[in-house]
């Protein structure tokens, strides 16, 4: 793999979140600026939905619109960008694919939330990955005890230090990324494994118990994944590790006849 496709978004003055087919993946602003995040597992071999949204309510949250006045000061863009794999993942080094600006002059009205929208087609020959073909989720609430329990397992695990019901949980989603990155199977379940590893020697995790009051299913692409948060909206599956900050394991599932799989 010669180039690799990274999202690159910055705010400032506001928070923004990139959006791509329907599946929110990162948010920029305040203290951290800039964000990249590599989307190839995101990616449809066709036409692609990049999305800027300024200030985006809560995860799981319904925002009203409301108007608001621009002190010219605010200012948010979206880069789909296709640098060289060991490049930098910036406009000045590499080619830019989609871009999104928003940033409304002093003292003119805008509503909030804020979007817009963009349409790219490259010529990159994906899969079709699995998600697309997952059954459309209406009540993603109903399967918050279901989806608590299957979450349990992972979280046990974690807690012990095993790694594998993750790792067999997330079995589909491995493959897609292996296939994605144009990287060995085994090699991402080596480092997955180790990371785990490495992590509770150090200090044994302490994952927070999913309890379907306490967990938070985010519909997201076209409501054919559910996003597992807690109700702050931060992955659910995260822990506490040694020298500060946190270690998590984002979950996005597909319910299909009553089973689920992490597919992203």
């Amino acid at each position: 793999m010669e180039r690799l496709l990274v999202l690159r978004l910055e705010a400032s003055g506001c928070t923004a979140e990139a959006v791509l087919n329907g599946v929110p993946l990162v948010r920029a602003g305040g203290p951290q600026r800039v964000a990249t995040v590599p989307v190839h597992e995101f990616w449809l071999a066709g036409s692609n939905q990049v999305e800027l949204l300024v200030h985006p309510p809560a995860p799981g949250a319904t925002a009203l619109p409301e108007p608001r006045l621009s002190d010219g000061q605010a200012w948010a863009s979206l880069q789909v960008l296709l640098p060289r794999v060991g490049s930098p993942a910036h406009p000045a080094s590499a080619r830019t694919v989609a871009q999104l600006d928003w940033a409304p002059p002093a003292d003119t009205v805008y509503e909030a939330p804020a979007s817009q929208h963009q349409a790219v087609d490259l010529p990159i020959a994906f899969p079709r990955w699995r998600w697309l073909d997952a059954p459309v989720i209406d009540d993603a609430s109903a399967l918050a005890k279901d989806a608590a329990a299957y979450l349990l397992d992972i979280a046990l695990g974690l807690a012990r230090g095993n790694p594998e019901p993750l790792i067999q949980a997330s079995r589909l989603r491995l493959e897609e990324l292996a296939q994605a990155y144009q990287r060995p199977l085994a090699d991402d379940v080596a480092r997955l494994r180790d990371q785990i590893a490495q992590l509770h020697a150090r200090q044994a995790l302490k994952p927070a118990l999913p309890a379907a009051g306490q967990l938070l299913l985010r519909p997201v692409a076209g409501g054919r994944l559910l996003e597992c948060l807690t109700p702050e909206g931060l992955p659910l599956l995260r822990s506490p590790v040694a020298g500060g900050g946190s270690a998590c394991w984002p979950l996005r599932l597909a319910a299909v006849d009553g089973r689920f799989y992490v597919l992203r």
